[in-house]
């Protein structure tokens, strides 16, 4: 393997599934937050954001994870929104309602979605990227770890942190996606 190639990039080469769990966390919602992916204790990436919600970061942790991860993939989540906008192909609705949810209010978190789904959905091929539900706090150790790595992230962007300013902002609930 030549030293420039990622063990993510030759595994791809090689055509094997790669697992990566990812999750997203918010003290409060909104408020400082973070995600994760991990395919192991020791392949992880983490970041934070000083104002967000637990979804945009859910969505953030798969966009960072496929953009990692060429070829074959499971994204293992436990977030409902991530993975039924994919089995239940909510983004089809979307783009043909111009990005208008069911009850014609404009789909939150665009941004993240359209890159995603330009990774996801028409920059590989049909079923190379697959959706897994795992339940939240239920033991699983990868879903456990990506959880405590998204925690973490959320508690060095909030108040406090080094280089974040926190002020408060007006309050917006996140709406249903579908």
């Amino acid at each position: 393997m030549p030293a420039t190639d990622s063990v993510a990039t030759v595994r791809a080469r090689e055509g094997a599934r790669q697992v990566v769990f990812t999750d997203g966390a918010c003290i409060g919602n909104p408020g400082p937050g973070g995600w994760a992916w991990a395919r192991s204790a020791e392949e992880f990436d983490s970041g934070g954001d000083p104002w967000t919600t637990n979804q945009r970061m859910e969505v953030r942790a798969v966009l960072e994870a496929v953009r990692r991860h060429p070829g074959p993939l499971e994204v293992v989540s436990d977030s409902a929104y991530v993975v039924n906008c994919f089995r239940d192909r909510w983004w089809q609705g979307w783009r043909a309602r111009g990005w208008r949810n069911s009850r014609g209010e404009a789909v939150a978190n665009q941004d993240l979605w359209r890159e995603l789904l330009a990774l996801v959905v028409d920059g590989r091929p049909p079923g190379e990227v697959s959706f897994r539900k795992v339940k939240g706090h239920s033991g699983d150790a990868m879903n456990e770890l990506v959880d405590r790595l998204a925690n973490e992230q959320a508690r060095r962007a909030g108040p406090g942190a080094p280089g974040v300013a926190f002020l408060a902002r007006p309050s917006t609930s996140p709406r249903s996606e579908i």
